[in-house]
């Protein structure tokens, strides 16, 4: 089972992040996962947040990893001077934004981000190349 995630980017800079197990939603189109998921959501629609450390309008909060507990806070005047939240910040304000580095950089602020509150991520460990059969045990195919 392999797990990813699709981004969606909406022309205002918003987005949602869509977990895609085993390539579920590789079919789908931008379109029709805007159909999925829209964005204006009346019975989800919550006041705007203020930032937990300065008190100023947040750029995005976003839910930390599964199980941490922890709401990630993205404050252009408190977070600036952290290099993965400042490439974050420009890219939101820029209205020619590329939605293909969205991933990456989502991925370097939530890095970021839990190192701030004492995670780490862990390494992906990639599988052992496995050596090829020895030749003698290899079965002989009837032809």
């Amino acid at each position: 089972m392999s797990f990813t995630w699709r981004y969606l980017v909406r022309s205002d800079g918003s987005f949602s992040r869509i977990g895609n197990l085993n390539g579920s939603l590789d079919d789908i189109s931008d379109e029709g996962l805007t159909r999925l998921h829209p964005a204006d959501r009346d019975e989800e629609e919550e006041q705007a947040r203020l930032c937990s450390r300065c008190g100023g309008d947040l750029l995005l909060y976003w839910h930390g990893p599964l199980m941490t507990g922890v709401w990630m806070e993205l404050c252009p005047a408190y977070d600036a001077h952290r290099p993965a939240a400042r490439a974050f910040i420009r890219w939101y304000r820029d209205s020619d934004r590329d939605p293909k580095v969205l991933p990456q950089l989502f991925e370097d602020w939530e890095t970021e981000t839990m190192h701030a509150h004492g995670w780490a991520r862990a390494a992906q460990h990639q599988a052992p190349v496995c050596p090829p059969a020895p030749p003698g045990l290899t079965p002989r195919g009837r032809g």
